[in-house]
């Protein structure tokens, strides 16, 4: 167990956002014998292998394929690189005497007043022009380097009362006793020739993903949202062999603000990167969509020790209680993905669980729908069961992570075969 858990909180700690997910997945796509793929690029020439494609530096969709056979389907793992977070502004600096703060925009709903009194630092890309040729380069200024400052409680006498804040107002964060400007914070970090044209940078919290509880049952960490749902489930793609399936890994940016951007869940990225695979593999595009199965995971709410009366009374999800099966209208599980998602966990014992939010509430949504709108195949959402989601760090149960790695393995090591309106599910021997 240590060693998914260690392994998940050193790639938290090392995934400020997400231009670093992709370049982390990428590293470890490579170092596993993957070859990078671009879209500009013919795929014509492709023998049976293991292959990746990235999206504006923050989206990536990794592929094995097998070229024999076909009747086969893509089993498909889809996650999401992006949390909440704040990002930097053009002119950032506001300097009124006493202290440097820079200007931000929010992206993503987060739990505000979690952001206040935490080492933070910037990460993001900067594109960069030199003697005529405009390039990208990924930049993590890795110290604690700047602090969104609480008000104490002598001054004011209603922050026990209310958590309302205004970001322009309140959130913004101190850099500097000194003035200063961004472009020269940055310059260290580009080469001599290198002119800064501009940059996509953004807030993020340094604290240390970490162990908690008396038995160590917990982790407590930033941005486990959806990173603790990228990690098991690239590691079960990676480990996985299947002459069944073309499996499929994708991670998405942009969940947090409805993914309507060319890298998002909600645009073709897939679809055509799904199209240009079975053209490789000689496959019919559309028989081989009829086969396949796509599992969206991004965490969900596990009952909370203080506020127990916010979860569903019938459909209690817990810490450790294995991975959650998500059910609701803005989901896409149904009766037949829950049936062969429940199915693929116990042929092997994996825990699982059912979440519904209460009646009266409304619920959340994630990648799911918006694949399936592009992809229209049989879909389920899951994911790992999580205290204080969208704070700026978050607690989840550590067994979970395995029993979700353990799921996602069996299922990239399947294939789901139909005949007309009946199913059964194929294990690898």
């Amino acid at each position: 167990m240590k060693n998914i858990s260690n392994g998940l909180m050193n790639f938290i700690d090392n995934t400020p956002n997400a231009y670093y997910c992709v370049e982390n997945i990428k590293k470890q796509l490579l170092d596993n014998g993957f070859t990078e793929l671009y879209e500009n690029d013919s795929w014509d020439w492709l023998n049976p292998g293991n292959y990746f494609v990235t999206k504006n530096d923050s989206s990536i969709i990794a592929f094995k394929t097998t070229g024999n056979g076909s009747s086969k389907g893509f089993n498909i793992v889809g996650v999401h690189t992006d949390s909440p977070s704040f990002s930097i502004k053009h002119n950032p600096e506001m300097f009124d005497g006493y202290y440097l703060k820079f200007n931000t925009n929010s992206y993503g709903g987060m739990i505000n007043y979690s952001w206040f009194d935490r080492p933070l630092s910037i990460a993001g890309r900067l594109i960069l022009k030199n003697n005529d040729i405009y390039k990208k380069k990924l930049v993590n200024i890795d110290k604690d380097l700047l602090v969104i400052p609480s008000q104490a409680v002598h001054i004011n006498r209603d922050v026990n009362n209310s958590a309302s804040f205004n970001r322009q107002n309140d959130l913004l964060p101190v850099i500097s006793l000194e003035n200063g400007n961004l472009t020269d914070m940055l310059g260290e970090y580009i080469d001599n020739n290198d002119l800064i044209c501009d940059y996509d940078l953004y807030l993020y919290n340094r604290d240390k993903a970490k162990l908690i509880g008396l038995k160590d049952e917990m982790i407590l960490a930033p941005r486990t949202d959806d990173l603790a749902c990228v990690y098991p489930s690239l590691l079960s793609f990676m480990d996985s062999d299947n002459p069944s399936a073309i499996n499929v890994f994708c991670a998405f940016n942009n969940e947090e603000i409805g993914s309507l951007t060319e890298q998002g869940a909600d645009s073709p990225f897939l679809i055509n990167t799904l199209d240009r695979i079975a053209k490789m593999e000689g496959l019919d595009f559309y028989q081989t969509l009829g086969n396949s199965f796509i599992i969206s995971a991004d965490n969900a709410h596990a009952i909370h020790p203080n506020a127990p009366s916010k979860s569903d009374p019938t459909n209690i999800v817990r810490l450790n209680g294995g991975v959650v099966i998500k059910h609701h209208p803005n989901y896409t599980t149904d009766g037949i993905s829950s049936t062969i998602f429940k199915e693929i966990c116990a042929v092997s014992g994996i825990k699982y669980q059912d979440f519904y939010c209460r009646s009266d509430m409304v619920c959340g949504s994630t990648i799911g729908g918006l694949t399936q709108s592009h992809v229209p195949v049989d879909a389920v959402d899951v994911g790992l069961p999580q205290l204080a989601m969208h704070s700026a760090n978050e607690t989840i149960g550590s067994k979970d992570v395995i029993d979700m790695y353990d799921a996602l393995h069996n299922f990239y090591n399947c294939a789901i075969k139909r005949d007309k309106g009946n199913f059964k599910i194929l294990y690898k021997e």
